[in-house]
């Protein structure tokens, strides 16, 4: 089993940034890839960005350019760095991790986003 803990969400005005952390723990081999969703009210979950072990990012349109993801291999953990944030970045962030041995996707429990003035 696998436990994704995330910290770093927040109230932030627009054009502010927010760095969000993700770190996993349990009996796991490697976990690839490790990213980040949003749940916007209303809305259903979209990808913001994921990261292989290897380094090979992927972000949503939305966000390329502003959100950086990256990774620590030795502690399991991703990062979420926001910038430039707007409005429509309000959402509930959750983790997202892929491991082995068997592939299962695992989640966070969430951590709200708000961007307002």
């Amino acid at each position: 089993q696998v436990q994704l803990v995330e910290s770093g969400g927040g109230l932030v005005q627009p054009g502010g940034s927010l760095r969000l952390s993700c770190a996993a723990s349990g009996r796991m081999g490697t976990i690839n890839p490790m990213g980040w969703y949003r749940q916007a009210p209303g809305k259903q979950r979209e990808l913001v960005a994921t990261i292989t072990s290897a380094g090979s990012t992927n972000y949503a349109d939305s966000v390329n350019g502003r959100f950086t993801i990256s990774r620590d291999n030795a502690k399991n953990t991703v990062y979420l760095q926001m910038n430039n944030l707007k409005p429509e970045d309000t959402a509930v962030y959750y983790c997202y991790a892929k491991a082995a041995p068997f592939g299962r996707d695992y989640w966070g429990q969430g951590t709200q986003v708000t961007v307002s003035s």
